[in-house]
């Protein structure tokens, strides 16, 4: 197997902050990409989003999306920083930035009007909150702020809970692998034309497309969406049950997985009874149905039965809280912790047969790489210092 990764050559210049872009360069450099991670003068600001943070005083946050990269401080606004960027760009493949659209016109560094002029290769990646155009463009977008926009907020919940943010930032991870995807199709695309192109993904796009089946349910029947908690509108049983441990999911998908459910269950007259012989009937009896599932579950082990379950051939999952996740022999077996140094993180999750991703450098510290970077573009140490001195460089964050 190679040891370069899948995307190894391809070099990465990444201007993102927080969770959308570095999610993006991240998986790039899982894969073998170089990333060098341009940071503002006061940092990503993720590097304090703890605690928990590191010996080293990296949060967790921080750690979660930035390792294999290396990072150099500067401030672009100014001429002799875009030097610098102009520098990097001159064999970058991708760059990839989230600031506020209009920023790098501002600066002199638009798409448009500069960067395809001078680098006709380059693929350049924006990665926006609502998109750069239409009634929202070019407003600022975090994920909850999107999951309400997007209508995620809504179908997330119950009736007695009411409306509940989803509990990771699905918004934000999902738009960095949409911009992943789209800069690979541009990469593919360029063997052809030889050309480069501007890539757009956006937490409003990202938040819509994540939709289903809601969004497909409403255009199809028109009917609002309404809170069903962990039952499924379309399909039954598909919910969370309780046993005399863990919870279990059910997520049962047809007749036949039915069947094999309640055999299990030793009641295999139900799938007969008119009120469950298929998803429809199911659907229309979901209370009737789960309180004759609640009733059969409520002397068994979770986990045993569960795993039990997955061996029939029947969809089930023990509700596992994160520590039991992390720490389950699938997840080790499958690779999904990852561990280097001090760094512990979770895996990757695209397997590659020759070409594997794997962790080469953890995360790393504020400008860490700032005056190697600086060297290997020509810089000799008199001018890495004016370049200290100057505000241009920064080794230490600005307070």
């Amino acid at each position: 197997m190679s040891n370069n990764g899948a995307l190894s050559g391809l070099k990465v210049v990444d201007l993102s902050r927080v969770l959308g872009g570095p999610v993006c360069t991240q998986i790039l450099a899982d894969h073998g990409a170089e990333v060098v991670k341009i940071e503002p003068p006061q940092g990503d600001e993720t590097r304090l989003w703890g605690p928990p943070f590191n010996e080293s005083g990296v949060s967790a946050y921080f750690s979660g999306a930035n390792r294999n990269k290396r990072s150099i401080a500067l401030d672009i606004r100014k001429e002799d920083g875009q030097k610098i960027l102009h520098k990097l760009l001159a064999d970058a493949d991708i760059l990839v930035e989230n600031f506020k659209t209009g920023s790098l016109e501002k600066w002199g560094l638009g798409y448009d009007d500069v960067l395809k002029q001078k680098y006709p290769k380059l693929i350049h990646c924006r990665v926006t909150g609502f998109g750069a155009d239409g009634p929202f463009g070019g407003f600022p977008g975090y994920d909850a702020v999107i999951q309400a926009w997007a209508g995620l907020i809504s179908v997330n919940g119950s009736p007695d809970s009411g409306p509940v943010r989803v509990g990771i930032p699905l918004v934000d991870l999902g738009t960095g692998m949409n911009a992943v995807i789209g800069i690979l199709m541009a990469v593919n695309e360029r063997h052809t034309s030889g050309k480069g192109q501007s890539v757009e993904a956006s937490l409003y796009d990202t938040g819509i497309q994540l939709q289903h089946p809601h969004g497909a349910n409403y255009l199809m029947s028109g009917k609002e969406p309404t809170l069903t908690g962990n039952s499924h509108p379309n399909i039954a049983p598909y919910d969370l049950y309780p046993t005399q441990t863990a919870p279990i999911f059910l997520g049962i998908g047809n007749n036949g997985q039915f069947r094999k459910l309640c055999a299990a269950l030793n009641c295999p007259e139900i799938p007969t009874d008119p009120r469950f012989v298929d998803n429809a009937a199911r659907l229309e009896n979901r209370d009737a149905l789960n309180a004759l599932l609640e009733e059969k579950l409520a002397d068994k082990n979770g986990v045993e039965f569960a795993t039990e379950l997955l061996d029939a051939g029947v969809p089930a999952g023990a509700a596992m809280s994160v520590p039991e996740a992390l720490n389950h022999p699938h997840t080790k077996h499958r690779e999904m912790v990852v561990e280097m140094d001090d760094y512990r993180g979770t895996g990757i999750a695209v397997k590659m047969s020759r070409t594997p991703g794997r962790v080469r450098s953890v995360p790393p510290g504020f400008g860490a790489n700032g005056r190697d970077i600086l060297k290997e573009l020509g810089y000799d140490e008199n001018e890495i210092t004016s370049l200290t001195k100057n505000g241009i460089l920064w080794e230490h964050p600005k307070t």
